[in-house]
C-alpha cells in the first residue's frame, strides 16, 4: 500500500490501457477494501490480458467461467461480467474521442483538480464531477461504476490529487 501510494496513487494518466486497468481494478473493490484488490493485482493482470481492453472484449462465457475458479482474482460473477462488458463500451468510447483519456480529461477540463485537503476526513466519497462521469459511463453501459467507486479511479489516475497538504506527494512533480 505505501508503495503503491508513494509512486503511483495521483499521477496523471495518459495511457488507455492504464485508464482501463484502474477502472476495471476499482470496479472489483466495490464492497471490499483497496488492499484486497492490489494484493490480487498481478492476477488480475494476468487473468485480464495484461488489461487489454480489446483482449477482454473478446472474452466468451467459456472464459468467464474459467475465471470464476480463478483464486488470484475476486470471484464474483457480476463483476467479472462487468469487466468484459465494460471493456467494450471503453472501446467505444475511445472509438468516438479518439482515446478514452481524451473523454475521461473532459471531466476535470483537462486539467488535475488539486485539492488542498489537511485531514483524511476532509476527502468525500463523491464529488459533482464523479456524479457527472459516473452518470454518463452509466449511460454508456458501464458496470459497477458508481460515483464512489468513480472518485476512488479518479484519484488513482490523478484526475484530482487528493494526497493530503501535508503528504510529500501533495507537491511532487506529476507525470504520467
Amino acid at each position: 500500500m505505501t508503495r503503491y501510494h508513494d509512486e503511483e496513487w495521483g499521477v496523471p494518466v495518459h495511457d488507455d490501457r492504464v485508464h482501463f486497468e484502474f477502472l476495471l481494478l476499482e470496479s472489483a473493490q466495490a464492497g471490499l477494501s483497496w488492499s484486497v484488490v492490489l494484493r490480487k493485482r498481478l492476477g488480475y493482470r494476468r487473468a485480464f490480458g495484461d488489461f487489454d481492453p480489446v483482449t477482454v472484449a473478446r472474452f466468451t462465457d467459456r472464459r468467464v467461467a474459467k475465471l470464476l475458479a480463478d483464486p488470484a482474482i475476486v470471484r464474483n460473477r457480476a463483476k467479472i461480467e462487468a469487466a468484459v462488458r465494460n471493456a467494450r463500451a471503453f472501446l467505444a468510447i475511445a472509438q468516438e474521442f479518439g482515446t478514452f483519456d481524451a473523454y475521461v480529461w473532459r471531466f476535470v477540463d483537462g486539467q488535475p483538480r488539486i485539492n488542498h485537503r489537511r485531514r483524511p476526513a476532509d476527502v468525500p466519497a463523491t464529488t459533482p464531477e464523479s456524479d457527472r462521469l459516473s452518470r454518463d459511463l452509466k449511460l454508456r453501459r458501464f458496470a459497477f461504476v458508481g460515483s464512489t467507486t468513480i472518485y476512488a479511479y479518479m484519484q488513482a489516475v490523478g484526475l484530482v490529487n487528493d494526497h493530503l497538504t501535508g503528504c510529500f506527494r501533495y507537491r511532487a512533480p506529476r507525470g504520467g
